[in-house]
C-alpha cells in the first residue's frame, strides 16, 4: 500500500510526513523544558476586546479553565488578529501589549500584560516545523495583540508564563493550516499550551447591535454553529477543513477566514480519542458566537 492510499483510508487525521519529522525532533526542543503530561489545547471565542477588563460569564469560564490546567512551561497563541504573508512567530524577550482596536474606554488601553517572550522556543519551533524555512522569526514588529492578551490574562493573571504568538499566513489553505498544527502538536509533550483565539461564527457586518446583550443568533448562525459542534464532537475534521463546501450558513458565518482558522489549529493538534469540552456556547448579536473548545483537559 502506498502512502496516498494509506492516508485515504486513515482519513484527514493521519500524520503528514512533516508531522512525523517534527515528532522525531521533539527531544531537541528547549533544553529548559522537561517532558510533561500532554497539555490540553484550547480554542477560545474572544469576542469583544472589552472581555479583557470585564468579569462576565465568558471571562469566568476562562478563569475556571486556567485553574483546571497544569501550569504550562510556555503558551503559543494563534490569534485571528495577526495575519501575514508567511508564517511568523514572535521572538522578542518582552512582547509589547498591542491595543489593536478603537473606540473603547480609556481603561482598556491602559491594560498591560507583561508576560515574557521566549526567543529560544521561537527558534526551536522554527527548526521543528518542516519543511525548513516554513516559519520566520519576528523579533521586533509584533507582540501580543488583543486576540491573545484579552484571553490569556484570565487564564494566567500573573503574567509569569512566557507567551509567543504564531501568525496566520493568509496564503495557506485551510488544509495547510491544519497540517501545520499537526506538527505543532509535538509541543504539547513539552508543556506548551496551544491556544487558538477567534470566533467560529463571526460576521460583524450583519450584527444586530441592539441584541448584543441577548442570547440571540440568526438561523444561519445557529445552523453553522450546531454543525461545527457536532463535527468537533465526532472528531470529523474533514467538513470543518472544507468549510467553504458546507453551504450558505457557513458562508454567512465565515465571511472572512481569520477568526475561524485558529479553530483548525486546535483540531490539527488533537489526538484521536481525547476528551472534548465545549463551553461559552452562546450567540450574541445574531451573527457572533462565543463558542469555545477544550481538548484533552
Amino acid at each position: 500500500m502506498n502512502r496516498k492510499d494509506f492516508l485515504k483510508i486513515a482519513g484527514i487525521g493521519a500524520l503528514s510526513v512533516p508531522a512525523i519529522a517534527s515528532i522525531q525532533k521533539l527531544n531537541e526542543l528547549s533544553k529548559s523544558f522537561s517532558s510533561t503530561s500532554l497539555m490540553p489545547v484550547l480554542f477560545l471565542g474572544h469576542g469583544s476586546p472589552m472581555n479583557g477588563i470585564e468579569d462576565n460569564e465568558f471571562v469566568q469560564s476562562f478563569k475556571k479553565i486556567g485553574k483546571r490546567m497544569e501550569k504550562p512551561n510556555a503558551i503559543l497563541v494563534v490569534s485571528a488578529h495577526w495575519e501575514t504573508n508567511g508564517t511568523y512567530v514572535t521572538a522578542m524577550e518582552n512582547p509589547r501589549t498591542i491595543h489593536d482596536f478603537g473606540g473603547f474606554p480609556k481603561a482598556l488601553y491602559e491594560v498591560k500584560y507583561p508576560a515574557p517572550g521566549h526567543p529560544e522556543l521561537a527558534k526551536e519551533i522554527q527548526e521543528l516545523i518542516q519543511p525548513k524555512g516554513t516559519v520566520l522569526l519576528d523579533d521586533h514588529e509584533w507582540g501580543l495583540d488583543h486576540g491573545s492578551w484579552t484571553v490569556v490574562k484570565h487564564l494566567y493573571p500573573n503574567a509569569d508564563i512566557p507567551v509567543i504568538q504564531m501568525s496566520i499566513d493568509r496564503n495557506l489553505s485551510p488544509l495547510d493550516h491544519y497540517q501545520l498544527a499537526q506538527q505543532l502538536s509535538a509541543l504539547r509533550k513539552k508543556g506548551v499550551l496551544l491556544v487558538g483565539s477567534g470566533n467560529n461564527v463571526h460576521n460583524l457586518r450583519r450584527i444586530a447591535w441592539d441584541k448584543m446583550n441577548d442570547y440571540y443568533g440568526f438561523d444561519w448562525a445557529l445552523e453553522a454553529n450546531s454543525k461545527m459542534k457536532k463535527w468537533i464532537k465526532e472528531e470529523n475534521h474533514q467538513p470543518l477543513i472544507n468549510f467553504r463546501k458546507q453551504g450558505v450558513a457557513f458562508d454567512l458565518s465565515i465571511p472572512t477566514t481569520e477568526h475561524y482558522i485558529p479553530l483548525l489549529y486546535i483540531l490539527g493538534a488533537q489526538n484521536k480519542g481525547e476528551s472534548i469540552e465545549i463551553f461559552n456556547d452562546k450567540p450574541l448579536g445574531g451573527s457572533l458566537t462565543m463558542t469555545s473548545v477544550a481538548i484533552g483537559l
